[in-house]
C-alpha cells in the first residue's frame, strides 16, 4: 500500500529570521531558522549563551510541560516551542537547526501563523535522505485523570481534539483534521492561545505571561460571555482548533512523521508528554517504516514483541535522536 506521504526529506531554502517577545519573560526575542543537512532533524542552540550541545527537539529532551512545552539539555533550555514546531510540521519541515537569543520562543501573536508564513516566505528544498516514518498497526490509549489522548491505524494523519468547559462562552467543542499544508494554513495555524482574564492576572501577580497583551492572547472575560479582544475570534471555535495546533506542535517531538488517528479529550502539554511515553512503551502497536523513491516503503528491525528491552534497544534509540538502525 503507498503512502500518503512524500517519501524525501525537507529544509528550509534559505534561512530566515523574526523578532518578538516571550510570553513568560516579557523580553525582546531574535529567533533564526536555518537550513540543515539530512537526518540532522531541528535542534535548538542558544546564541546569548556559551556554546554547548545543541538541543535535539524530542520528546526525550522535554523538562517541563506547565503552561508550555520546554526542552532543555544540561542547564540550557527553550520554552514554548509548541507553535513553532507545529509551522514545521505543518509546512513539511525535517531538518532545521533553530537560533534562539533567549530561553523563550517568541509567542508573536500567539498563534503558529507568523512562523509558517515565514518558513512559506523561504520554501522548501528537497534533500536526498528518505524519510523514516512511525506507522500505528494497534491502537495505543493514555489516560490521565479526565484527559485521554489515543491513537489507532490510519492511513495518513489526523489529528481530532475535544475540550470541555463548565462556561457558557466555551463549553464543549470538537475538532478534526487531516494534516496537510494547505489544510494546517487555513485551518489551524491562525488559532491563537487563551485563558480566562483572572489566570492572566494571576500569572502577572507570579512574574509570568509579563509578554502577555491583548495582541497574543484571546482574554476570557469575567463575565465567562465574551472575550476582551477588539477584533473578536478568527474562528467560532478557535479554542479547540489551538488546542489541536499545540497537539500538532508536541507530537512533532516524537521526532519523525506518524500515520494514525490521535484523539484528544481534555489534554495539555503534560499529557501530550505521556502520550508519547506511552508510544514508545508499545513497539508491539507500531513499526518504524522507511520510505522508498517510487513511494513504497521497507520496514525497520521487525519488533517481535513488546518487551522492555525490545523498546530501549531497538526502538527508543530512534525516537530519542540517537542514530537509527539499520536498515532491514
Amino acid at each position: 500500500m503507498s503512502l500518503p506521504l512524500d517519501p524525501y526529506q525537507y529544509t528550509l531554502k534559505n534561512a530566515v529570521s523574526c523578532c518578538g517577545v516571550g510570553l513568560h519573560s516579557g523580553r525582546t526575542v531574535n529567533l533564526t531558522i536555518k537550513p540543515a543537512s539530512i537526518d540532522n532533524g531541528i535542534r535548538f542552540f542558544r546564541s546569548d549563551l556559551a556554546p554547548g550541545k545543541p538541543i535535539k527537539a524530542h520528546m526525550n529532551k522535554v523538562v517541563d510541560t506547565r503552561l508550555a512545552t520546554t526542552i532543555g539539555e544540561d542547564s540550557c533550555t527553550v520554552s514554548t516551542t509548541e507553535h513553532l514546531m507545529a509551522a514545521l510540521k505543518g509546512y513539511g519541515i525535517d531538518n532545521v537547526d533553530i537560533e534562539i537569543d533567549s530561553g523563550e520562543v517568541p509567542i508573536m501573536d500567539g498563534s503558529a501563523e507568523p512562523f509558517f508564513l515565514m518558513i512559506k516566505k523561504s520554501g522548501k528544498k528537497r534533500q536526498s535522505g528518505l524519510r523514516k516514518v512511525l506507522r500505528i498497526t494497534k491502537p495505543i490509549h493514555y489516560t490521565e485523570g479526565d484527559s485521554r489522548v489515543s491513537i489507532t491505524p490510519y492511513n495518513g494523519l489526523k489529528v481530532t481534539g475535544e475540550i470541555q468547559f463548565d462556561d457558557t462562552f466555551i463549553k464543549t467543542q470538537k475538532y478534526s483534521i487531516n494534516l496537510y499544508a494547505d489544510k494546517f494554513a487555513k485551518e489551524i495555524a491562525r488559532a491563537r492561545t487563551f485563558g480566562y482574564v483572572e489566570q492572566v492576572e494571576e500569572l502577572w501577580a507570579n512574574g509570568l505571561a509579563l509578554g502577555g497583551t491583548l495582541e497574543n492572547v484571546i482574554a476570557i472575560h469575567w463575565n465567562r460571555k465574551s472575550i476582551l479582544n477588539e477584533d473578536g475570534l478568527r474562528f467560532d471555535n478557535e479554542f479547540i482548533r489551538h488546542k489541536v495546533l499545540d497537539l500538532i506542535g508536541d507530537i512533532a517531538l516524537l521526532g519523525c512523521p506518524v500515520l494514525g488517528h490521535i484523539e484528544a479529550y481534555k489534554a495539555g502539554h503534560t499529557q501530550h508528554l505521556g502520550f508519547m511515553q506511552a508510544i514508545a512503551k508499545r513497539p508491539d502497536c507500531w513499526e518504524l517504516i522507511e520510505m522508498k523513491q517510487n513511494g513504497a516503503h521497507s520496514v525497520f528491525n521487525h519488533v517481535v514483541n513488546g518487551t522492555k528491552v525490545a523498546a530501549e534497544d531497538l526502538i527508543m534509540p530512534f525516537l530519542t535522536g540517537a542514530p537509527t538502525p539499520a536498515t532491514v
